[in-house]
């Protein structure tokens, strides 16, 4: 059976925007330790507060979580995130009793952000006995992934696959935005916040993630008196030289650059720009979160760099959480790192308003976590009283950060 998907907005997007603006990789397993919404509040460093169930969860026993991204490889900043931000949520629950008497386990699996990889990562974690799946991180794994758990009736919840037929099928939901409401809150922040009037977009053609973004911001910016003055694709093939790119977006006098790709393909460019004496504005989605982590980059190159993100590390409501996973993996946490976060929590949550038992077969917790999702409510990292709908989709509300002098300060 398929969703329907939900593309538009949420009223809570379109009035937020208006009224604002390394570890070590590899896998890793964590052992366990020894109708109505309900509301589960994610407490980073401290205990978890309760939330009643509806159901009689047996007490004892362990649920085993299986975390799919990439550890090595270019994309690793955004799985080592999701593996330690999953890895810490387990260890705080279990640390505080476990999900009524049960106890969680993790297994993190490398897909080197490749397709077929995360297939091959899910059925080793289906093998060990998961049952549930947080990821895949990236979202054509994400895609591929979805078709298998699918298939099996395996709950699976995304943190940061975007796409929209990540959550195509119904047993599929995210923590975060899909592509095209990360393309539209672009375009209508920029409107609303009057960052610039012409506008050029760089953006990745061969990815799913990037072409999705550039599209709903296209066809918003008119609506936001904004002026499309270049519109540039390239694609994995040639990311590495963009200079036809920037002189393009510089001739027509662009005084903004909407770059809806990833961290490493932005840091060549703002370097690029850079040489060629081209600043304008540099605004970016989820996928630029990361880019003051890329080695040998100098980061004073990012001043002034905006993005939309849900999460910051000076919020106040991220402190405990930003001191308790530095303390844990050496360095601060990204957005991935709280989406995947946040998605451990929802399945905490989903557990307890279900009820499920600690032995319940894969399908049957799906089953259960198809009708929790819908009821329950997360004050998490990434949005407080965050909701799903039964197409898998987040109700929160979005932010945008800007880089000033090497850190990420909330608009």
């Amino acid at each position: 059976m398929k969703k329907l998907i939900a593309f538009g907005l949420t009223a809570a997007m379109v009035a937020s925007l208006a009224a604002c603006g390394s570890s070590e990789g590899g896998n890793k397993t964590t052992a366990a330790a020894g109708g109505d919404t309900t509301t589960t509040t994610a407490a980073a460093g401290g205990e978890t507060a309760p939330a009643a169930a509806d159901g009689q969860g047996a007490a004892g026993g362990t649920f085993k979580i299986g975390v799919i991204g990439p550890l090595t490889g270019p994309a690793a900043a955004y799985g080592i995130a999701v593996q330690n931000g999953a890895d810490l949520a387990v260890k705080e629950i279990n640390a505080a009793g476990g999900v009524n008497g049960i106890m969680l386990e993790a297994n993190a699996q490398d897909d080197e952000h490749d397709a077929q990889k995360s297939v091959n990562a899910y059925n080793t974690l289906k093998d060990w006995g998961a049952q549930a799946i947080v990821g895949s991180t990236t979202s054509d794994p994400c895609i591929a992934v979805a078709a298998e758990t699918s298939n099996d009736n395996m709950f699976q919840i995304t943190p940061s696959g975007s796409a929209v037929e990540c959550v195509t099928p119904d047993n599929v939901f995210r923590v975060c935005f899909a592509d095209p409401d990360q393309g539209t809150a672009s375009a209508v922040y920029i409107g609303e916040n009057k960052l610039a009037a012409k506008v050029a977009v760089i953006y990745d053609s061969s990815t799913t993630y990037s072409s999705g973004i550039r599209e709903a911001f296209v066809k918003e910016a008119g609506s936001q008196g904004l002026e499309i003055v270049a519109d540039e694709a390239f694609t994995a093939d040639n990311a590495t030289d963009f200079s036809v790119q920037l002189d393009k977006a510089k001739e027509a006098g662009a005084e903004l650059v909407f770059l809806p790709i990833y961290y490493q393909e932005a840091s060549v460019i703002l370097k690029q720009a850079k040489d060629k004496d081209f600043s304008p504005i540099f605004f970016g989605c989820d996928g630029m979160d990361g880019i003051l982590t890329v080695k040998n980059f100098d980061t004073s190159l990012a001043e002034g760099l905006m993005l939309l993100t849900p999460f910051s590390t000076t919020e106040e409501s991220s402190k405990a959480f930003t001191e308790a996973y530095v303390a844990a993996y050496g360095i601060e946490p990204n957005q991935f790192a709280a989406d995947s976060y946040d998605a451990v929590y929802a399945i905490k949550a989903a557990m307890e308003k279900s009820g499920i038992a600690a032995d319940a077969a894969p399908s049957d917790v799906c089953e259960a976590f198809k009708t929790a999702m819908t009821q329950i409510s997360i004050d998490g990292l990434t949005g407080a009283g965050m909701t799903w709908n039964a197409a898998g989709e987040p109700d929160k509300a979005p932010k945008a950060v800007k880089i000033v002098n090497g850190v990420y300060e909330m608009q």
